[in-house]
């Protein structure tokens, strides 16, 4: 073990000398005959097929996240549950997953992200099945499953975009990043289709939970033997120096100043608020639409009509792959003559998207087919900012903190957003029950009274990203800078203790 006693201690050092400490890179090797340089190359078709698996596992996560709305008034009518219980279903799912994130972001940052994944997939296998199993009597259980499946989401979730984007570079890795993205429209619309489907056939909506673990064994088997553990900053950093990891609270510090990570985290915050309420409720506002106009009965007992689900979610799967690769082009063919085209493009997203899902709401009590074509285009604006969000992150923060940043966006945003648009729009409906009795209309009304906030919070989200492009440049720079060792470095700390913890192993 060699000393640093006279060697300067730097937040996020950029190296090409040998001496191995905590967080380090692990492409570093204590032999001083080692280079950076010498790190296996992982070959392009083993990083597309690397990509391939984590988009797979990425659609079943997303499917399992919606089978539950796409089987919710069969679940409501099961457990005999008010609209702000049923939105708990989607809470804890959320809130455990929030919570677990910056866990999961700080492992990722220091350890195997291969190993923490596979461990996260089989807790998500286990709990999605378990969940399946849960008696009309035993509600609780049911919550209780439904926030361990978080669990395994957060660990997937945090992680698996830091890999791809230390496998990709550039044009390349926004292209993959879109892939990715582009399955959680897709796995949303599948799971509402799916799970609707799955319930109608068998009759019992419980094994619609079923299908979705028999897929993730797959998943698992494939991200054990296909997929590779790129050294973190392997695609950013070919000057050969290599980067080291910083304590968590100086990643904290230091994601907390990158004023573009900050200001479109809460951009995401407010998108995530409205897909998540939307998403949740939009297959049982619509039943209740149809049931007001007299165009089918209310549902008491299963299969309740799946109609609404399997349009839903079709229109979801559609509007997602184009808007998801529609936003990708239009980035691709701005990016290079508009410095800060990206937060600009999400603003236009969130600002033309809003007024659409207010005018799909309000008309769904008189026209069905207006309300699907106003929810069409307003998921497919949506849809632009998917990939493109996620490439913001990437190419504003340094290597070495990109998942500790996935995971403290995503606490932030589902804390503030989708942990609770769904048990608020339910609370609010279940509110207004005290100024009518319960009817057919008013079941309906009330609901729509409380999904109308969810445009005036996506216009929010819509200035929060233009805020971002004020700064997206100068930040971008920055990471830059530092991820090719060009950084300012800090002061030299005063006293023995921190130079000697730097080489604790």
């Amino acid at each position: 073990m060699t000393s640093n006693q006279h060697r300067p201690k730097t937040p996020l050092s950029l190296r090409s000398n040998t001496t191995v400490s905590y967080g380090s890179m692990s492409s570093e090797q204590p032999d001083s005959d080692a280079s950076p340089m010498q790190t296996p190359v992982i070959s392009q078709k083993r990083s597309y097929i690397a990509v391939a698996v984590l988009c797979y596992i990425n659609l079943l996560n997303y499917m399992d996240r919606y089978t539950i709305a796409g089987v919710l008034v069969s679940i409501q009518n099961y457990f005999g549950i008010p609209d702000s219980t049923s939105g708990l279903l989607q809470t804890v799912f959320i809130c455990s997953f929030m919570f677990l994130a910056p866990v999961f972001g700080y492992l990722g940052d220091r350890y195997d992200r291969k190993l923490i994944m596979i461990a996260g997939l089989i807790v998500w296998i286990v709990t999605t099945l378990g969940s399946s199993f849960v008696k009309k009597t035993h509600f609780w259980i049911l919550v209780l499953t439904r926030a361990l499946v978080g669990t395994g989401e957060a660990s997937y979730s945090t992680i698996a975009p830091t890999i791809i984007g230390d496998l990709f570079t550039g044009t390349k890795r926004t292209l993959m990043i879109s892939f990715f993205y582009i399955f959680i429209p897709v796995g949303s619309g599948l799971g509402y289709i799916l799970g609707a489907t799955i319930a109608n056939a068998t009759g019992d909506w419980r094994w619609a939970l079923r299908f979705n673990p028999a897929l993730g064994v797959l998943g698992l088997l494939l991200l054990v033997f296909l997929i590779p553990n790129p050294p973190r900053g392997a695609s950013d950093n070919q000057s050969g120096a290599t980067m080291e990891s910083t304590s968590y609270i100086e990643d904290i510090k230091y994601l907390l100043k990158n004023r573009s990570f900050v200001w479109s985290s809460l951009g995401v915050t407010a998108m995530a608020f409205v897909t998540g309420a939307l998403a949740f409720w939009t297959p049982t506002f619509l039943s209740r639409a149809q049931v007001k106009q007299g165009l089918r009965e209310p549902c008491n007992e299963e299969p309740c009509n799946p109609l609404d689900s399997y349009i839903f979610g079709a229109i979801t799967v559609v509007t997602g792959i184009v808007g998801v690769f529609l936003g990708t082009f239009i980035s691709k063919q701005l990016r290079d003559r508009v410095p800060n085209a990206d937060p600009l493009i999400c603003a236009v997203g969130m600002l033309s998207s809003s007024p659409c899902f207010f005018l799909a709401i309000i008309l769904a009590a008189n026209s069905i087919p207006a309300t699907y074509t106003f929810i069409a285009i307003g998921e497919t604006l949506l849809s632009l900012n998917w990939a493109i969000l996620a490439d913001i992150l990437l190419y504003v923060v340094v290597p070495t903190r990109r998942a500790t940043a996935e995971a403290l966006q995503i606490m932030v945003c589902h804390l503030l957003g989708d942990a609770g648009s769904p048990y608020l729009i339910g609370a609010i409906s279940d509110a207004l029950l005290e100024y009518k009795p319960k009817s057919p209309s008013w079941d309906f009304h009330r609901l729509e009274y409380s999904i109308l906030l969810c445009p005036f919070i996506g216009v929010l989200g819509g200035l929060f990203f233009l805020i971002t492009s004020l700064y997206i440049k100068e930040d971008r720079k920055a990471a830059e800078l530092l991820a090719s060792g060009q950084g300012r470095q800090a002061p030299e700390p005063q006293g023995d203790l921190l130079n000697t913890n730097q080489d604790l192993g």
